[in-house]
């Protein structure tokens, strides 16, 4: 059985030391429920974080609107933020921090940033999950980089509500280089609603697509990530590609699942009780590493090059000098592509 200790220790120690974002989050009032989910404000010091990994980001500075994520996907590797706030990572999808002066702090820390920065928006919980119709917490940070320009803006998302932005989008896609990522895991509606319960259907995310391709902005899909003999079958990976052709998709990519610790358990049960022939060869690939072995990657890359090929879809990173140029057939795999849980 795969090592399920927690990435942070001192959290099990006979005297644990309470941080001060621990501390804001046990002192945050209920705002409302729903759903059997509590929202709370939570104090921030700063909005725009520096990313610090080992997995080659392409982005420098990450902007994550909310802590937790109500989507609910049985793969998500953000369940470890709650580890910060001394929550399980049980409670990742059910206790719901929005972060009060988003906009305000972002306007501050831009303004230290050289021109060009890479800023990816929704790494680790998506900016358009259900609370956003109400705190409207991710449309403040799109105002404020309508009021900018010269960065590089990736916004990552499953949901359907990132066209009620769309002409302030718009306005971002003038100012700066924007891509809109739409995560697509499959087309198979069933399975998504197993392994995603509260995200929006395929069908959903491919027709937002659609729309933000039709408004001229740049957007493509991330079939990410792969599941080793759950989604990762060619037959799998065309249908979501061809689906993503269909709706003028400016590129296609997709990435190898990615399994932080805290996540084994919820991922291994859903495996267990949907996928039980193949729990012992998830329970071998992922008891020593959060990664895929480089020969899987290797293999995957090849099935997902061919697919884009014939479907003649694009890079996620190549230069495009506006949204709607033809993309050229080429694709690139990387074990690290972030996707929103």
């Amino acid at each position: 059985m795969a090592n399920i200790q927690t990435l942070f220790p001192i959290l099990n120690s006979d005297q644990p030391r309470i941080g001060p974002l621990a501390r804001a989050a046990d002192a945050a009032p209920l705002d409302s429920t729903g759903c059997l989910t509590e929202y709370r404000p939570l104090e921030s010091r700063s909005i725009l974080n520096k990313t610090v990994s080992r997995r080659g980001l392409p982005f420098t500075h990450a902007i994550n609107p909310y802590r937790g994520c109500e989507f609910a996907c049985r793969y998500c590797y953000a369940r470890y933020t709650h580890e910060f706030l001394e929550k399980t990572p049980e409670e990742f999808e059910n206790k719901i921090y929005y972060k009060q002066n988003a906009a305000w702090l972002l306007a501050q820390e831009l303004a230290r940033l050289k021109p060009g920065t890479e800023i990816a928006l929704g790494t680790a919980t998506d900016p358009y999950q259900p609370l956003e119709r109400r705190q409207r917490v991710t449309r403040s940070i799109l105002e404020v980089f309508a009021r900018t320009r010269g960065f590089a803006l990736g916004i990552i998302t499953k949901s359907a509500m990132i066209t009620r932005d769309l002409e302030l989008l718009q306005e971002v896609g003038r100012r700066h280089k924007l891509t809109v990522h739409i995560t697509v895991t499959t087309m198979d509606e069933k399975l998504a609603r197993t392994l995603e319960p509260r995200a929006p259907r395929p069908d959903l995310r491919i027709s937002t697509l659609a729309r933000l391709r039709s408004a001229g902005i740049r957007a493509g899909v991330l079939c990410s990530p792969l599941m080793p003999g759950i989604t990762d079958a060619r037959s799998s990976i065309s249908a979501v590609a061809q689906a993503a052709s269909s709706a003028g998709a400016s590129f296609f990519a997709a990435g190898a699942l990615f399994l932080k610790p805290c996540s084994l358990p919820t991922f291994f049960q859903f495996v267990q009780d949907n996928f039980p022939a193949q729990l012992p060869a998830y329970e071998r690939r992922y008891s020593a590493s959060a990664f895929v072995s480089p020969e899987y990657r290797a293999r995957v890359a090849a099935v997902v090059e061919s697919v884009c090929r014939e479907f003649k879809l694009g890079r996620r990173y190549e230069e495009m000098p506006s949204a709607s140029d033809a993309p050229s057939p080429r694709v690139e795999l990387q074990p690290w592509l972030p996707f929103a849980s």
